[in-house]
């Protein structure tokens, strides 16, 4: 019997559904019946979700607090999330995979014996860590306290009010301009050349050391963490960023 019902089948015309007539093919592409039930099925889903979603909003407690709400804001009727700082940088990184403790450390006391040695050879009168000095002045008017009038005041020219050491008045810059020849001058801008660049190079390896301690800091707070794994005597204290280590706080443990 069942291959009778399909030799009766095989016979069967198969059903097509019609194409959009010439005279319609203006109005575009004519739908199907599974055109039809994907837009149907789609319309339903949506409609369904939309309900879900209003009934939740009706049963939503006004006082329920979700630690999300501290993450992310409203801005002009916008929903934003709140960024974080990032806590390592990419060279922080490379060099936290790359290498391990003591070879950071290595590195670090390198680089701090290099900055003893280099501060050992200057006089640190320009460093950013040095005190700035004042010298105040009380005038009566504001034309009294321009930098022309101070400049005069000091007997020396306007452009030179902002250095700390070595302020030469009028006077010294002409007698030096006559004792002096032009192979002196030449020295003179060369020595100064070279102060220049020894301070560079010192505040680049005082900025190197620096973000050698942070990594250093870091992996060993790392290392700490990982040898107390699981035995839940650490409680996180503040996050840690870019330019600072994550600070834990351990349990106290009697020690027998």
């Amino acid at each position: 019997m069942a291959s009778l019902k399909n030799a009766h089948k095989s016979f069967q015309r198969l059903h097509r559904e019609r194409h959009q007539p010439d005279g319609r093919s203006h109005l575009g592409y004519l739908e199907k019946k599974k055109d039809y039930k994907a837009r149907a099925l789609d319309h339903q889903s949506k409609k369904n979700a939309l309900k879900l979603l209003r009934k939740k909003a009706l049963d939503k407690n006004p006082d329920e607090f979700h630690f999300h709400m501290i993450n992310s804001q409203l801005v002009d009727g916008k929903h934003f999330e709140k960024k974080n700082p990032e806590e390592f940088t990419e060279s922080q990184l490379k060099l936290m995979q790359s290498q391990d403790v003591n070879y950071v450390s290595y590195k670090r006391s390198v680089e701090l014996k290099k900055v003893e040695r280099l501060r050992a050879n200057l006089h640190l009168m320009d460093v950013g860590d040095k005190p700035k000095n004042k010298h105040t002045f009380f005038t009566e008017s504001k034309q009294a306290a321009s930098s022309s009038a101070v400049a005069e005041r000091f007997n020396t020219l306007p452009e030179l009010l902002g250095r700390t050491y070595n302020m030469p008045n009028l006077d010294k810059m002409k007698q030096v301009k006559k004792l002096y020849t032009e192979a002196d001058v030449d020295a003179m801008e060369q020595s100064a050349k070279e102060r220049d660049r020894a301070y560079n190079e010192l505040q680049r390896r005082v900025a190197r050391a620096q973000q050698l301690k942070i990594i250093l800091d870091k992996m060993t707070v790392k290392k700490e963490i990982m040898k107390s794994k699981g035995k839940g005597t650490v409680t996180k204290i503040k996050d840690g960023d870019a330019t600072s280590a994550p600070v834990y706080k351990w349990a106290k443990e009697r020690k027998r």
